[in-house]
């Protein structure tokens, strides 16, 4: 079975920006849960930081996540294809 690179990567680009914007409302709504949280991701003390929460910073991180997103995710659908061929 082949990828299709192109749909393979925007669905990767798209599935990020849902997280994105799932993750940025989970902040907005309990920051101190969310940082509590993500300190025992990073297996770190993060009690003493604060989020920096503001549109233009969740539009900009949307927008480079789910660029890095899309073209990693066509980097891997195209590898997957040169190593099936």
């Amino acid at each position: 079975m082949k990828l299709h690179e192109i749909k393979f990567g925007l669905a990767a680009a798209i599935s990020i920006a849902i997280l994105w914007i799932i993750c940025s409302l989970i902040v907005w709504l309990s920051p101190g849960m969310s940082m509590e949280m993500s300190g025992h991701m990073v297996h770190s003390d993060l009690s003493q930081m604060q989020w920096q929460l503001s549109l233009s910073g969740i539009i900009i991180g949307l927008i480079i996540w789910s660029l890095f997103a899309g073209i990693i995710g066509w980097l891997i659908a195209t590898v997957y294809n040169k190593l099936t061929s």
